[in-house]
């Protein structure tokens, strides 16, 4: 595995030797910065239906290089838009989106998701695997392999708007869903499983979901409504107690419709007046997940901006703030609607929009981060959304925040910390530290810099000079250390759900010569 030591180019190029006193308020030390890649229809990778294998790697590293560049910590790809599959060790064909047909094997033959892990995890960002969980089929005309499952159990699908459904009131629906998410925790190395917002589908004028035969065996004196989403929620807590069965460190987490209720239909709604909600049109009762600890986090999707009426950004996020009960609360950012105005949201046009509404979020630490929908609204950086995360509110690095349900033990400090000064720079080198008492090694290390004569804060990311990925790397070069200067170093270790170590500190003088 290649280990990576990666220096903070932004914060090297803006040291201030440790005089801050120009800049208003100290960024957040710790924030979940990330973006969804979607694959569906080719939205953001590949950008082509069955791109060859080589290109597909090479587009794949660009796009994470982009995101790192811009101070982004973790990427959330969908790797399952359509019961198919973006990785080889699974029983769903393949997708169309990656190789042209559903079923086709890529060509050269490699598994996509081992290899964006590895890429993902050398740069030191979380991937969380993204699950479109009701959709069997896109549309008409996409691909469907013979062996795909609407094939195999036509009896399991419901048809609704032009696509293959599942049935989740069938307990063997909520088993197989359940199957194909735990095989990918078994089989695979990433740090979070994650929903988007599609349980039961979004209405179509004239049409119906026909699940009565199913109603009428599984009801159990519930209607139709508070069945349906029971259904849901048994399959919620399914997928949390098998995920926690078997690798108890994988975050699971849900990205609803922003609105879960209008106050207009419940007094612990939001002061919202859209007419679509995730509890009574998706059947989803996503605060209720939230509330009971089911999940480790929810990104509420809201796409609004501030000036709109109907569901106004910061009344909804006020909402959310109210009901993220412990948990981790990320906003899900309508970052594709950045230049795009509508007759009824117009700000969108507005260039400052987006920052308008990262700055709101900053406020409150209650907010634990920001998800993109989608990478290519970063990438193509649309009314400069990427010059404004590389320049301003992503300049400086953040640690993921940790999970303390998940797991409270830091891992212990790194050992027989030493300075040199070389012509190279300062060389600093140290031992890995034994397991901590829950057995977590480290995952990684940071390395902070501070002037001599200034104060030590380990929760200023200013004084961040690398973060050093992979339990072995043990060396870092500081290049930019000025001549005739004395520095303190200090080194702490940070484990997969980075819960951070008491730090290890050395001073070194820099000689003129």
């Amino acid at each position: 595995m290649r280990f990576l030591c990666r220096a903070i180019l932004a914060v090297l190029l803006s040291w201030c030797l440790g005089n801050f006193g120009t800049v208003a308020q100290k960024p957040p030390k710790r924030e979940f910065r990330a973006v969804w890649i979607a694959t569906v229809d080719n939205i953001d990778w590949p950008s082509l239906k069955g791109m060859p294998a080589d290109s597909q790697r090479v587009e794949f590293v660009k796009i994470l290089d982009q995101h790192q560049r811009a101070g982004i910590n973790a990427v959330v790809v969908q790797i399952r838009a359509a019961a198919d599959a973006f990785y080889a060790k699974g029983s769903e064909p393949w997708s169309e989106w990656l190789t042209g047909r559903q079923g086709v094997a890529p060509m050269p033959f490699y598994d996509p998701l081992e290899f964006m892990i590895k890429e993902t995890h050398d740069r030191g960002m979380e991937f969380h695997a993204w699950f479109n969980l009701d959709r069997a089929t896109f549309s008409r005309i996409a691909s469907v392999a013979p062996d795909h499952i609407s094939a195999r159990r036509p009896d399991w699908m419901l048809l609704y708007g032009g696509r293959k459904l599942f049935n989740l009131g069938l307990p063997e629906v909520r088993n197989y869903i359940t199957g194909i998410v735990t095989n990918i925790v078994r089989n695979y190395d990433v740090d979070g499983i994650h929903f988007d917002d599609y349980f039961y589908p979004y209405g179509i004028a004239g049409q119906v979901v026909r699940d009565d035969a199913t109603y009428k065996t599984y009801y159990n004196g519930m209607n139709r409504d508070n069945w349906r989403r029971d259904n849901v929620d048994r399959l919620i807590l399914q997928l949390r107690d098998s995920i926690q069965a078997i690798k108890p460190y994988v975050k699971f987490g849900v990205s609803p419709f922003g609105v879960w209720k209008n106050r207009s239909q419940d007094p612990e709604g939001s002061p919202t007046t859209g007419g679509l909600t995730s509890y009574f049109d998706l059947y989803a009762d996503t605060r209720k997940w939230i509330r009971e600890g089911w999940i480790d986090y929810i990104a509420p999707q809201v796409y609004f901006s501030t000036d709109f009426v109907k569901v106004p950004y910061r009344g909804l996020v006020d909402w959310w703030i109210k009901n993220g009960f412990n948990r981790h609360l990320y906003i899900g950012q309508g970052a594709f609607r950045i230049g795009r105005p509508t007759s009824r949201d117009q700000a969108w046009g507005d260039p400052v929009e987006m920052p308008t509404q990262l700055r709101y979020n900053r406020q409150y630490p209650q907010i634990h981060g920001s998800i993109f929908f989608s990478s290519k609204s970063l990438t193509s950086n649309l009314n400069g959304v990427r010059d404004s995360l590389l320049t301003d509110f992503y300049r400086y690095p953040a640690l993921i925040p940790p999970m303390p349900w998940k797991d409270p033990e830091p891992p212990l400090a790194p050992k027989d910390l030493k300075a040199t000064a070389s012509p190279e720079g300062v060389e600093l080198f140290w031992q890995e530290p034994a397991p901590a008492p829950d057995g977590d090694r480290a995952n990684y290390y940071v390395v902070y810099r501070f002037d001599r004569k200034g104060k030590v804060d380990l929760d200023d990311p200013r004084h961040i000079l690398a973060i050093c990925v992979g339990e072995h790397t043990t060396r870092f070069v500081d290049r930019t250390a000025e001549k005739d200067r004395r520095y303190a170093y200090v080194v702490t270790s940070v484990d997969r759900l980075h819960n951070e170590s008491a730090p290890t500190e050395v001073t070194v003088r820099v000689p003129e010569q």
